[in-house]
C-alpha cells in the first residue's frame, strides 16, 4: 500500500483539524477513531453537553428568580429527562460537522472503530490486522476521566462527565468529587434542577490558577447554591439500605455523606496508554505525549495535539495546535506553538475568564512597575440596568500598556471579554480600547472603562495637566 502523507490517530477536535486542514493541502491522509463516531469528548460528552444543559439550568434558575423579583409564582419541578433530550438534539444538530461524509468528500480515509498500535515510526497496526504505512503521525486520541483510588467506588454505581447526560431521573441529593471547571459546572446545573448538591474538594479553594482577587467574587455566589467541603478527600464508599455513604477525610477527621448519586470530576487521563508510543521511542511524562515547540515528540515525524499532550486542555487548544501541526507536518515551515493569548471561560454563572497573567504571576515576572485597572459590575451602565451587578474585571498592564492579562467574572464574560484577547494578539495597548466605539448601552463597555483608567492616570495626573493647563491658558 502507497504510504499516506498523514495519518491522524483520534478523531476529536484536534484531529479533526489535522484531518481537514492537510486534506484541504492535498495530502493522503488517513483518520483512526475508535468510536463509531466522529466528533470527539468534545461534542459527545463535553464543551456541547455540558453547555446545553448548563443552559437549561439557567432557564429553570432565570424563572424562578424572576418570579421571587417580579411578583408572580412558578409551580412544579423541572423535568431533567427533558433537558437530556435537549442536550441530544444539540450534539445531533452538530454532528453533521463532524461527520464521515464530510471528511471523505475532503478525501481522508476514515477507520471508525479502530485501535491498534505503532509497529515503528511509519507503521500503525489496527485491531483489525490492517498495517497502515505514513511518512508522518499525529496522535490525538484525547483523554478521559480519572478515577481516583476511593475503596469500594468499582463496586457502586457512578457518574462522569461521559454517563451524567444520560441521567433520566434527578438525583435529589448529589455529592461531587473535585471542585475544577467540570464539577462546578455540572454543581451548579444539577442544583438548579433541585438536586441538593456537596462539592469535595480536596484544596482549600477553588479557581486556584485564577486571579486570587476573583476568587472569593465567584466563591461567594457559588456557595449560594451547593455546599463546598474544603481541604476533604474521598477515602471510600459503600452501599447501605440503598443508599450511597461516602466517607470522607476532613482536617483528620472521618465524615459520611449520604447520597444517591456521585460524579467523579478530579481530572483527566490521556488516551495514550496502548499505543507502544515508547516501545517506538517516543517520549511520555506522566502519561502525556512529551513536545517540544513545534508539537513534534520525541520521533521527528510524529507529532502530538490536544489532552495527550496534556499543555492545555481545551478544544480550542487542541484546534489551535492542529493548525500549527498542519504547517509544520506538511509544509515544513516549523512554526512554534505560543500559548500567551489563550483564553479560557469556566461556564459557571457567573463566568470566570481568563486570560494572559494574573497579577500575582505578573508582579513575579515584571516586579512592581505593572498597571492593574479594575471595574466592577455595578459601575458599568448596562449590568445596572440589568439588575447583575456581581462581578469585576481586571486587566493587568506594563506601564506602557501593553496588556500582561485580562480576567473578569460576569454573567456571559466569555463573550463581551473576546475583544480583549484581539488586542493582546495583536499587539495593541489598552488604551486603543478607549478610541473603539462601544454602543451604549453595553456590557462590552466594562472593558471602554478599563481602558479610560488608563488615559486618566496617563492624562490627569503628573505634570501632564500642569503643561495643558499652562498651554490653554495661552492658546488663542
Amino acid at each position: 500500500m502507497k504510504p499516506y502523507d498523514l495519518i491522524v490517530i483520534g478523531g476529536g477536535a484536534g484531529g479533526l483539524t489535522v484531518a481537514a486542514g492537510a486534506a484541504s493541502l492535498g495530502a493522503q491522509v488517513a483518520l483512526i477513531e475508535k468510536n463509531e463516531l466522529l466528533g470527539g469528548d468534545c461534542l459527545h460528552y463535553g464543551c456541547v453537553p455540558s453547555k446545553a444543559l448548563i443552559k437549561s439550568a439557567k432557564e429553570v434558575y432565570g424563572a424562578q428568580k424572576a418570579a421571587e423579583r417580579l411578583g408572580f409564582s412558578v409551580y412544579g419541578q423541572p423535568d431533567i429527562g427533558l433537558a437530556m433530550e435537549r442536550v441530544r438534539a444539540a450534539i445531533s444538530d452538530l454532528q453533521h460537522h463532524d461527520s464521515h461524509e464530510r471528511f471523505e468528500s475532503l478525501g481522508v480515509d476514515i477507520f471508525s472503530e479502530c485501535t491498534g498500535r505503532f509497529i515503528d515510526a511509519q507503521q500503525f497496526e489496527l485491531d483489525n490486522g490492517k498495517i497502515l504505512n505514513g511518512k508522518r503521525f499525529v496522535i490525538a486520541t484525547g483523554s478521559r476521566p480519572f478515577i481516583p483510588p476511593i475503596e469500594g467506588i468499582e463496586e457502586v454505581e457512578y457518574l462522569t462527565n461521559e454517563s451524567i447526560f444520560n441521567l433520566k431521573e434527578l438525583p435529589k441529593r448529589l455529592v461531587v468529587i473535585g471542585g475544577g471547571a467540570i464539577g462546578l459546572e455540572m454543581a451548579q446545573s444539577m442544583a438548579r434542577f433541585g438536586s441538593e448538591v456537596t462539592v469535595v474538594e480536596t484544596s482549600n479553594t477553588i479557581f486556584g490558577c485564577e486571579d486570587e482577587e476573583l476568587i472569593p467574587v465567584i466563591k461567594k455566589e457559588l456557595e449560594k447554591e451547593f455546599k463546598f467541603l474544603f481541604k476533604s478527600l474521598a477515602k471510600s464508599v459503600r452501599m447501605e439500605n440503598g443508599t450511597k455513604v461516602l466517607t470522607v477525610e476532613q482536617d483528620g477527621e472521618s465524615v459520611e455523606i449520604e447520597t444517591d448519586a456521585i460524579l467523579i470530576t478530579t481530572g483527566r487521563k490521556p488516551n495514550n496508554d496502548n499505543l507502544g508510543l515508547e516501545e517506538i521511542g517516543v517520549q511520555l511524562e506522566k502519561g502525556n505525549v512529551v513536545v517540544n515547540e513545534h508539537l513534534q515528540t520525541t520521533v521527528s515525524n510524529i507529532f502530538a495535539v490536544g489532552d495527550t499532550n496534556g499543555k492545555y486542555l481545551f478544544t480550542h487548544a487542541a484546534g489551535m495546535e492542529g493548525k500549527i501541526v498542519v504547517r509544520n507536518a506538511l509544509i515544513g515551515i516549523k512554526g512554534k506553538i505560543n500559548y500567551d493569548n489563550l483564553p479560557w471561560v469556566t461556564y459557571t454563572d457567573p463566568e470566570v475568564y481568563h486570560l494572559g497573567l494574573t497579577e500575582k504571576e505578573a508582579r513575579d515576572t515584571h516586579g512592581e512597575s505593572i498597571k492593574v485597572f479594575k471595574v466592577r459590575m455595578k459601575d458599568v451602565d448596562r449590568f445596572a440596568t440589568d439588575r447583575d451587578e456581581v462581578g469585576i474585571v481586571k486587566v493587568i498592564t506594563s506601564q506602557k500598556g501593553e496588556i500582561l492579562g485580562a480576567h473578569a467574572v460576569g454573567r456571559n464574560a466569555g463573550d463581551w471579554m473576546q475583544e480583549i484577547v484581539f488586542a493582546k494578539t495583536e499587539g495593541h495597548k489598552i488604551g486603543n480600547l478607549s478610541n473603539v466605539i462601544h454602543p451604549y448601552p453595553t456590557h462590552g463597555a466594562i472593558l471602554e472603562n478599563a481602558a479610560n483608567q488608563f488615559w486618566r492616570e496617563k492624562l490627569f495626573k503628573g505634570v501632564f495637566p500642569k503643561l495643558t493647563e499652562k498651554y490653554i491658558r495661552f492658546f488663542r
